[in-house]
């Protein structure tokens, strides 16, 4: 096992111009420790390890509560999308992306540090053809946390996908669930 390069980030908690894409391509082709530290960079080494070797890389992005590791995750898999020049395939993060809002409401709950915390790990492998450039990715969700689903703590939320099914319970084809309001229900059972 080698260990490459940790970069230690702090989660700003605003939107901050370092992000962009000038800031992509100043890091593309650079070599480790000519620029500052920056998601960029280990991306950045990843990739140039990938090609250079022809080896599986592993980026592992870990933190607290909202400290932005799925930020940086995006942010990692828009720096491969750019520098990869994945024209048809560009889109491989927006197409991993969409499908979030699905997998927070049903793995996400809030909790009294955020209000949209993840309760799973998150697993993406993005593959690459004999060009280097993006053709697919798979993501799987791991550690669910299922002791929130019959207890939260005080100010602590469910999963997000119980509020939003009370939320339609009027809808026609929820009737049949007898799903009540989400005030009126401080606990759900499945």
């Amino acid at each position: 096992l080698v260990v490459g390069i940790i970069l230690v980030a702090i989660n700003p908690y605003k939107q901050l111009p370092i992000y962009g894409d000038a800031i992509i391509h100043a890091y593309s082709g650079q070599n480790m420790g000519d620029m500052d530290p920056h998601i960029f960079a280990v991306a950045e080494e990843a990739y140039k390890q990938m090609a250079r070797n022809n080896k599986n890389q592993s980026i592992i992005v870990s933190g607290e509560s909202g400290a932005g590791k799925t930020v940086s995750a995006r942010y990692t898999m828009r720096y491969f999308a750019t520098v990869s020049k994945s024209s048809s395939n560009a889109h491989v993060e927006d197409k991993v992306l969409a499908s979030n809002p699905i997998t927070e409401a049903v793995g996400n709950a809030k909790t009294t540090r955020n209000d949209n915390s993840s309760r799973f790990g998150k697993y993406t492998e993005i593959s690459f053809d004999q060009r280097y450039q993006i053709i697919g990715a798979n993501m799987r969700t791991y550690l669910l946390e299922k002791s929130r689903v019959v207890f939260q703590s005080e100010n602590e939320r469910n999963y997000h996908i119980f509020y939003q099914l009370c939320a339609s319970a009027v809808q026609p084809e929820f009737k049949h669930l007898k799903l009540g309001r989400s005030q009126k229900n401080n606990l759900l059972f499945i």
